[in-house]
């Protein structure tokens, strides 16, 4: 996932040189070229330089061990940040029309039935032609129920009844398929605001999750379909498809390093196992693979 980035950073620390202002220039350009972003480049390079002073080295060669580690601290993601896949569960899962948004969540899905749980899906994006049906058929692909209701109903009603549905069967946790209507930032607001009501009302107790999924192959504008979703939703995490074809690698740093937002998944192919947690070691140690 990060052999663009990887490459790039292999023609620039594999001479042993001092780190100067033209090598960190170089760096920051390498980061940039890579879907990091840039406000994330001046923090990380920052972060780098102070801890290069500290320890009183200047070969890029102590550089590079000092960036890899600050990566690796950035993103790494604790058991605890996966809670969700062991308590009783709601997971509202928003993202715009063409990242993979209900794909993720059919792979998402079978990922947790794998585990032995018990998942329901509730088709809440009433709004865009074809999600229903769309999310209808990956239910029964991985053999879970599908709350649903007709195209343009009410998201809420779907997810009252959908909740009715995971209390009655005693699922351990329901998956919301939501509208990702960001050029109407006032109407999804209200719309996730009314579903998160009627979750509050029917199952307080519940574990609450909400993932917004991103094109890793669209980077800076996935950043600020990042930050609009930030802005409009209490989101706990991301899930990266794509992350097999054309992404660069760089944004999942920016996503952790500068929005704060841990990737918690990301999607590595067509195939239904194909949605992974993610693994920052082995995506920091990709990085370095040169």
């Amino acid at each position: 996932m990060a052999n663009f980035f990887s490459k790039i950073l292999n023609n620039l620390f594999q001479s042993d040189r001092v780190a100067d202002e033209e090598f960190y220039e170089e760096l920051e350009e390498a980061m940039i070229q890579s879907d990091v972003s840039y406000p994330s480049c001046m923090r990380i390079i920052d972060a780098v330089k102070r801890e290069a002073d500290r320890k009183g080295v200047n070969l890029t060669k102590d550089v590079q061990k000092i960036l890899k580690d600050y990566l690796l601290d950035t993103m790494s993601v604790d058991e605890d940040y996966y809670n969700f896949e062991k308590e009783k569960s709601i997971i509202s899962v928003i993202g715009v029309n063409g990242v993979g948004k209900t794909t993720s969540i059919g792979k998402l899905a079978y990922h947790l039935k794998k585990k032995g749980k018990k998942v329901i899906l509730a088709a809440a994006d009433t709004f865009r032609a074809g999600a229903i049906e769309q999310l209808v058929e990956w239910g029964n692909r991985v053999g879970v129920d599908c709350i649903h209701q007709k195209e343009g109903s009410d998201p809420a009603a779907v997810v009252f009844d959908a909740l009715q549905s995971f209390k009655a069967k005693n699922a351990d946790i329901l998956i919301i398929d939501t509208a990702g209507r960001l050029h109407n930032k006032k109407n999804l607001m209200e719309e996730l605001g009314k579903i998160n009501r009627i979750i509050d009302r029917e199952f307080a107790e519940g574990y609450r999750e909400t993932l917004v999924v991103l094109d890793a192959t669209t980077g800076q504008n996935a950043m600020s379909q990042a930050k609009m979703f930030k802005d409009c939703s209490q989101v706990t995490g991301v899930v990266l498809s794509k992350m097999d074809s054309t992404a660069k690698g760089g944004m999942a740093i920016s996503i952790q390093a500068e929005l704060g937002l841990p990737v918690k998944y990301v999607g590595e192919g067509e195939k239904i196992e194909d949605l992974k947690r993610f693994d920052a070691k082995k995506y920091v140690e990709d990085i370095f693979a040169f």
